[in-house]
């Protein structure tokens, strides 16, 4: 029997960040004369990397991003990885029972480095080996292409039949798709505003709440 593999999306999956990422992106559109955009606006932004969270908010600012406004956003979000950013309700408690039933592994566009950091802030990294965690800026494409996630799958020495990807963007849900895993979509996340749940197949499955995880893995 394979080994059961769980691969968590970060931002909007295990952790609350977009408040950090609003003020981050905010101080930098202010910074070039642009109005600052609400965390609605720029949690749906979120989920592709930070080069396209800039892009798009310069975009919605009607304004030509900066050769430099990249380069000035990752210095700025460095020092507020952890100012109000936190784990979504019982997501402790969750990881820790599921960590009795499966392997548990996170794929994330956000870079390797803040990862870890936000992970082991938040003491959520016990839960993932550090061969468990791909980020954005590794030796594999970013999501939606399944080449992280085929990865954790071969570390795990597992399948893909026997792989849950839990995430709460299109992005997740294409990687899930790209890579055959099935979707388990985190609803309570920013990235789900919008998502097409009529599209969904079967065996794809929804939770509303952290805590639902429990029930349906």
């Amino acid at each position: 029997m394979s080994t059961r593999l769980i691969v968590f999306d970060l931002d909007g999956t295990l952790i609350d960040s977009r408040r950090d990422l609003t003020d981050s992106a905010n101080a930098v559109l202010v910074a070039y004369g642009a109005d600052p955009l609400s965390e609605a606006v720029i949690g749906r932004m979120v989920g592709e990397g930070a080069a396209t969270l800039i892009a798009r908010a310069f975009a919605a600012s009607e304004r030509e991003q900066p050769p430099d406004a990249l380069d000035r956003f990752l210095a700025i979000y460095d020092q507020r990885l952890l100012r109000h950013t936190h784990p979504y309700p019982k997501m402790p408690e969750v990881l820790a029972e599921l960590q009795t039933r499966a392997r548990l592994a996170v794929l994330t566009n956000k870079p390797l480095r803040a990862t870890r950091r936000i992970l082991a802030g938040l003491d959520l990294a016990r839960y993932f080996s550090d061969d468990d965690v791909v980020g954005g800026d590794g030796p594999f494409p970013r999501k939606p292409n399944p080449a992280g996630l085929r990865h954790l799958i071969a570390s795990a020495a597992t399948t893909a039949d026997a792989t849950v990807l839990v995430g709460d963007s299109l992005i997740d849900w294409r990687t899930a798709q790209n890579g055959g895993v099935t979707l388990c979509l985190a609803r309570y996340g920013f990235g789900a505003e919008g998502f097409p749940v009529d599209q969904l197949i079967d065996g794809e499955m929804i939770v509303d709440q952290p805590d639902g995880l429990r029930g349906v893995l």
